[in-house]
């Protein structure tokens, strides 16, 4: 059964990764600017810490036990803000994260829903699930590094004007470290940016893979052709490996010069300040206080080659929600209204009537397909409901009044009942009569909790069989004013779809119903029957009627020979 598609006014206008990101931030402003203020909080705690140890170590050198005692309360109280400040950036940080990693998710689920049969022709399964897969972590990382990297630069301003104030040769020395610092990390974002993309390309186009094989197990074993396949998935998971490994080379890169660089500052710092405290121009308290920030800015330096790396991986993440934010609806409708009537393909000739059950008997199974989209609002095409053409109409109320289910649909997990039942509102007596007129009541029988049983994903617990008359009962359970089944008893018997066929028609009598068949059980049950070949209606009237004044439909619905 398609997807009810709704436009929702959640969904951004993000036209680039940059503004997508911006969104996300906006949208969660208030514990953006309270979880950064925790981090400003918490990286100047750190940052006084060596300030206020060199004053004490110069207070032991004066003999000076007050000022010892002061400082050495006030280092206490600086260790006691930042045990707390730390706690509540934390926090912040895995609210943060969560908020923009399932944000996303959120966007893109209503988003996949506004576009319903559009996604699946634009996009593949690998490129969405790769989504929720690992795009919205890195999307949710590089909000998260927002916080630690903003109190990081607060932090390394600090402790330059700390540093200039008691050196004014080593404070420049830091301020001057610190930017050719970031140029030299600079050359390496751009590489790792394109590897990065290169990456993740890969990774949904094997998701894709994977889905597809998994899909068609049971054929591929029919076929001999497991081998095949696995032998496929297996060359292109190595092509995925190598792109991974050019990742890491640069990664690894990246990660080598957050030691580095810092390191050779610290050194320089050190040394300098070395140098000073034997000439006397800096006290002992003072060298202590220089080395004490030496060690002290590998932290938020790294950090802030950590905010380089996470927000280019975030802007390749953003990057692919925005591909699916995006895309179009490829139908869309106006705000015409239509009291129904008679539902009429131009283009083919197909004319549904009110309140019949009619059957479409097509030379080729894709004209048949071919009808019901264009009938359904699911393919372009001039059609007219009622006095007024259907393009007009809002397509949610195309959606909620004319259903097409076909068998590309899915049953999802969940209970049973939750998936025959989707608007959660039928009565027992409708789920009743729409699994005797599917004839699906074995199926319900034969599981251990009845209606409340689990249904596994996609329900592979079930034949073929049984999950297409299980479609037909949900279909039925919806009740549109205009339903449209495509080949709704090819994967049963023969006994089975001669129920089934008798059953469907009670059970939709004097309601609009269009079945795509080319069997003749169902199309003997049918009202009226229109035979379709090279795309335009080439006979109607009842399956006996045509069965003698046809050849064509007779050749068809009982594969002879015309």
């Amino acid at each position: 059964m398609r997807s009810l598609p709704a436009a929702d006014p959640g969904i951004p206008d993000a036209r680039s990764p940059v503004r997508y990101l911006l969104w996300i931030a906006r949208n969660q402003a208030g514990p953006l600017a309270v979880g950064i203020a925790y981090a400003i909080l918490w990286w100047l705690t750190m940052a006084l810490v060596p300030a206020f140890v060199g004053n004490g170590i110069d207070a032991i050198t004066d003999r000076d036990l007050p000022g010892l005692l002061t400082w050495g309360a006030l280092t206490f109280a600086l260790g006691a803000a930042q045990a707390v400040t730390g706690v509540m950036r934390h926090r912040m940080a895995v609210h943060n994260w969560l908020s923009a990693a399932y944000r996303t998710v959120q966007v893109t689920v209503r988003q996949a829903t506004r576009l319903g049969a559009t996604l699946p022709r634009r996009m593949s399964t690998g490129e969405v699930v790769s989504v929720g897969n690992s795009d919205i972590a890195h999307i949710g990382n590089a909000i998260d590094i927002l916080l630690r990297g903003t109190g990081a630069v607060v932090a390394v301003a600090a402790v330059t004007v700390i540093m200039f104030g008691m050196s004014p040769v080593l404070g420049l020395t830091v301020l001057a470290g610190v930017p050719l610092m970031a140029a030299a990390v600079a050359p390496l974002l751009k590489p790792l940016h394109r590897r990065q993309h290169a990456h993740r390309d890969l990774q949904g186009e094997l998701s894709t893979r994977a889905a597809d094989i998994v899909a068609g197990l049971r054929v591929l074993r029919g076929v001999g052709g497991e081998q095949v396949f696995a032998d496929r998935y297996a060359a292109e998971s190595q092509r995925v490996r190598r792109a991974g490994v050019r990742v890491a080379a640069v990664d690894s890169a990246l990660e080598g010069a957050q030691i580095l660089l810092p390191g050779l500052l610290i050194a320089a710092v050190t040394w300098l300040g070395a140098a000073f405290a034997i000439e006397g121009r800096i006290t002992p308290g003072d060298l202590v206080t220089f080395y004490g920030y030496a060690v002290f800015l590998v932290a938020p330096m790294r950090t802030l080659t950590e905010a380089a790396d996470k927000l280019t991986k975030g802007h390749v993440s953003a990057r692919r929600v925005v591909r699916i934010l995006n895309l179009e609806p490829e139908m869309t409708g106006g705000a015409a209204r239509s009291d129904g009537g008679l539902l009429r393909d131009v283009a083919s000739g197909v004319a549904v009537r009110p309140g019949t059950l009619t059957a479409v008997a097509a030379a080729t199974p894709e004209e048949a397909v071919a009808v019901a989209e264009r009938l359904g609002r699911y393919a372009g095409g001039d059609v007219d409901f009622g006095d007024v053409p259907l393009d007009t109409l809002p397509l949610a109320e195309v959606r909620r009044r004319i259903l097409v289910a076909d068998n590309g649909a899915r049953l999802f997990a969940g209970t049973l009942r939750d998936e025959l039942d989707v608007s959660g509102t039928a009565p027992e007596e409708v789920l009743a009569e729409a699994l005797h007129a599917a004839c699906a009541e074995d199926v319900v029988e034969a599981l251990p909790g009845g209606l409340d049983a689990p249904v596994a994903e996609s329900g592979r617990e079930f034949s073929g069989g049984q999950q297409q008359r299980l479609r037909l009962a949900r279909a039925l359970v919806a009740d549109p004013e205009v339903l449209i089944l495509v080949e709704p008893t090819s994967a049963v018997d023969a006994h089975t779809e001669a129920r089934i066929a008798d059953r469907l028609a009670k059970a939709r009598q004097g309601r609009t119903t269009l079945v795509c068949t080319t069997s003749p059980l169902v199309l003997d049950r049918a009202d009226h029957v229109i035979y379709v070949e090279g795309g335009l209606a080439r006979a109607q009237g009842t399956h006996r009627e045509l069965l003698t004044t046809a050849p064509a439909y007779a050749a068809t619905v009982t594969r002879g020979e015309d």
